[in-house]
């Protein structure tokens, strides 16, 4: 039996036909019938930015967590169920409060039109204002100006973290453009750090801070964060912090650590705090090693991976990864979605992948059908085939010999899936 929440979530899909609809006018018009919960939160820190906003979220809580604060969090999408995307004063908000912030801003929108994602970050911000803690950190769903979240006055801190090409037909075609929705979230008078921007993007950003005057905290500026013989230095006019590399792999997590060490400095974070940051994160299906389960069992020797970037940014992370890790041949399982460039995200992958094993997404219209994804990877120069599910890839991968390396990628919907099917 589906719990009370999942009921709930299938009926506020109904109130909104168009799945992405961006205007905050039904949220604040839901915002005011509430009481106006987002004037009621424990200091905010808001995160735009197209790739590593939730590993940069991530860390930033390990690090607050260290130092003993109490922090609520709100992500999306979700993976495996709904309540990932609502983590109160630390723990994730329970299936009985769930249903019943729901079940009360479904009562007061009152049948209204309102988006799925709208609803539910009211349901969030209602939800962190009727639990003490001593930060939110919010992350944008889409965008930044027009997102649901930008709805606060005043946060204590904003973060942009790199802006690229993603969700076109929503945010425009051009970097430049794409970056001024992201920089709808700086607020005047409150300090934002930036993380590592195309110089297109930053100069839109820059433009926008100078007219709020909003201070800018700019990677190559302000602080930098680089890798130093097997350690993570970050530097800013504070100081210098010697650290452990970030436990979320990747060449990119330096980045992104970098724009979490920031933030945390500015905010009085202790060294202690900063090396928390970076080597108590977790942040699932980011390059994550899957060591259980039946997927597990089917791949025998092969080491098993999982990652859910999704536009050319995700795939040249992957590739950078993968380009540092051991030697193995590494086989991709691929499902994607049809409104993501395949031909861009395979692009840095061509030359790191063995084969490629196409599937479509269980569950999901909008999916690319593998035979459709196959073709991609085969333009791209990949040895494609394709598999009627991800169990079945792996299987036939395993088949092939032992020690290789399979990673499933190209989706946090596909992620989703197999989380969820790997238990």
């Amino acid at each position: 039996m589906s719990p009370e929440s999942d009921l709930i979530l299938a009926r506020l899909l109904a109130l909104h036909p168009k799945i992405i609809d961006l205007t905050l006018d039904r949220v604040w018009r839901l915002l005011a019938a509430l009481g106006h919960p987002e004037r009621r939160l424990p200091p905010v820190i808001h995160i735009a930015g197209t790739n590593g906003k939730g590993s940069t979220q991530a860390m930033i809580r390990a690090g607050l967590e260290a130092m003993g604060g109490r922090v609520h969090a709100y992500t999306s999408p979700h993976l495996a169920r709904f309540h990932e995307r609502i983590r109160l004063a630390g723990e994730l908000i329970s299936e009985e409060y769930l249903s019943e912030i729901l079940e009360e801003c479904e009562s007061t929108n009152a049948g209204a039109r309102i988006t799925y994602f709208e609803i539910t970050t009211c349901a969030a911000l209602l939800a962190f204002a009727r639990t003490p803690a001593d930060w939110t950190l919010l992350e944008v769903g889409l965008g930044g100006r027009l997102d649901a979240t930008n709805v606060l006055e005043r946060p204590c801190l904003t973060i942009i973290t790199p802006v690229s090409i993603d969700h076109q037909q929503y945010l425009g075609e051009t970097l430049p453009e794409i970056a001024g929705e992201k920089a709808g979230i700086l607020k005047r008078g409150v300090p934002c750090v930036v993380g590592p921007q195309d110089d297109a993007a930053l100069a839109v950003i820059e433009a926008r801070a100078a007219a709020l005057g909003a201070p800018l905290l700019v990677q190559g500026q302000h602080w930098q964060a680089f890798e130093e013989r097997g350690r993570l230095i970050f530097q800013d006019e504070t100081g210098l912090l010697d650290l452990p590399l970030p436990n979320l792999p990747g060449p990119h997590q330096i980045d992104n650590a970098g724009a979490a060490l920031a933030a945390l400095r500015h905010l009085g974070a202790t060294e202690a705090a900063c090396e928390a940051a970076v080597t108590r994160a977790f942040w699932p299906a980011r390059m994550q090693r899957l060591i259980r389960g039946p997927l597990v069992e089917a791949a025998a020797t092969c080491e098993l991976w999982l990652d859910g970037g999704h536009n050319p940014a995700g795939g040249q992370a992957v590739a950078a990864t993968l380009a540092r890790m051991a030697p193995r041949p590494t086989h991709l399982v691929l499902g994607m979605l049809d409104t993501k460039d395949i031909a861009g995200y395979l692009r840095p992958l061509a030359g790191r992948a063995k084969t490629l094993t196409a599937v479509s997404i269980p569950g999901e219209a909008s999916t690319l059908s593998a035979e459709a994804t196959g073709d991609a990877a085969a333009r791209a120069g990949i040895d494609a085939g394709t598999a009627p599910d991800v169990l079945s890839a792996v299987r036939a991968i395993a088949s092939q010999g032992p020690g290789a390396r399979i990673l499933i990628c190209g989706s946090l919907y596909l992620a989703g899936h197999v989380l969820r099917q790997n238990g």
